[in-house]
């Protein structure tokens, strides 16, 4: 619950919104962002004013794809002690998963950072220890740290890391929604700063505002919006000043730039986005799992979401979780059919965890 002075702070930038006579419809890119919107009702609070708030691809783990958690299945199977997030290890393709595949025998461990993955690897000397690094530039520079420090000759990495920028021009470069603004992620902007999205408004001209988490945060980033579409603006405003710079963080920065190239990837729901993966560098590619145990990925197969399962969509904004035919009902955080409802980033588990008794 808002706190009473916070409340009244809100009231007066709700008052502010209703005067602006915005009607809009804002995208987050973050999952964080859309557990403070749906915890404290923010989307149903702005809808009189007018404004609708969406979800977009914010979710790592649910964007990275039914082939990338393939690969760490197969590599499990092989023998391979494959660590990773618990919501990584927990997500379903066809009907298996890695956290599944451990209770047949497979050595899958549950970490909570890359460090606990790199431990094994020095436990475990006589075994390749492969992690599954999933997530975006937030999480990108503690992978390439990783692997500047010279880890166990045993360690290998399973890069599914992204950058988010190429995401966001992707959505837009489809055109299948009206997006009339985004709230951009605050962790990763305080990596990245204000740049990138000053380049995506340079091609696509409609407002951006990095936002803090904080309920309130997110009510001013949405008045912050509002107020640059009644005046005919669009550029990048950054309500998250308390944490974010315009140049972010160089050192993380530097140690992204060392150890990634930039190649495009398959993302969930936004098929091949250009420049947005981030893969090893050639004079690290002895580290790549990929690369390394190519001979024993075999990944004929179809890979296509379950049957009646709208992640995909929701991940696009176009469907909100409750708009899936398995919301709730068949798609459970005890029984989750897509990674949407895997993830406690992801829409469809939040939408079920705060919401779960409303109709």
């Amino acid at each position: 619950m808002l706190r009473f002075r916070d409340k009244a702070i809100a009231a007066k930038v709700l008052k502010k919104i209703r005067d602006l006579g915005v009607k809009a419809r804002f995208m987050n890119i973050c999952g964080t962002h859309q557990d403070t919107i749906v915890r404290y009702s923010l989307d149903t609070l702005l809808e009189p004013y007018g404004i609708e708030l969406i979800a977009g691809p914010g979710c790592p783990i649910c964007v990275t794809t039914a082939r990338e958690y393939r690969e760490a299945m197969i590599l499990a199977t092989r023998g391979k002690i494959v660590a990773t997030y618990g919501d990584a290890a927990r997500v379903r393709i066809r009907g298996r998963s890695l956290l599944s595949l451990r209770g047949e025998g497979a050595d899958v461990r549950i970490v909570y950072s890359i460090d606990d993955a790199v431990d094994i690897a020095v436990k475990n000397p006589d075994k390749d220890v492969v992690f599954l690094a999933v997530g975006f530039e937030t999480t990108a520079p503690a992978t390439a740290y990783t692997i500047l420090s010279d880890p166990p000759k045993n360690f290998y990495i399973l890069s599914c890391h992204r950058r988010i920028p190429p995401a966001i021009e992707a959505l837009l470069s489809l055109g299948e929604i009206r997006i009339d603004g985004f709230i951009d992620p605050g962790h990763v902007s305080t990596i990245i700063g204000i740049e990138p999205y000053e380049r995506i408004v340079s091609s696509f001209p409609i407002p951006h505002v990095i936002s803090g988490f904080e309920p309130l945060d997110v009510l001013v980033s949405v008045y912050m919006l509002a107020r640059q579409i009644k005046m005919g603006e669009a550029k990048v405003e950054n309500e998250y000043s308390r944490a974010v710079r315009r140049e972010g963080n160089p050192k993380a920065l530097k140690l992204i730039e060392e150890v990634f190239e930039t190649v495009d990837l398959e993302w969930r729901g936004l098929s091949r986005v250009d420049n947005s993966g981030m893969h090893l560098r050639k004079k690290y590619e002895d580290r790549e799992a990929r690369l390394v145990f190519q001979d024993e990925i075999d990944l004929h197969g179809d890979y296509s979401e379950p049957k009646g399962c709208l992640c995909s969509e929701v991940l696009r904004g176009l469907v909100k979780p409750r708009g899936c035919p398995l919301f709730s009902n068949v798609c459970t955080p005890l029984n989750p059919i897509g990674p949407c409802m895997v993830s406690v980033e992801g829409a469809c588990y939040i939408e079920y965890k705060h919401r779960r008794g409303l109709a």
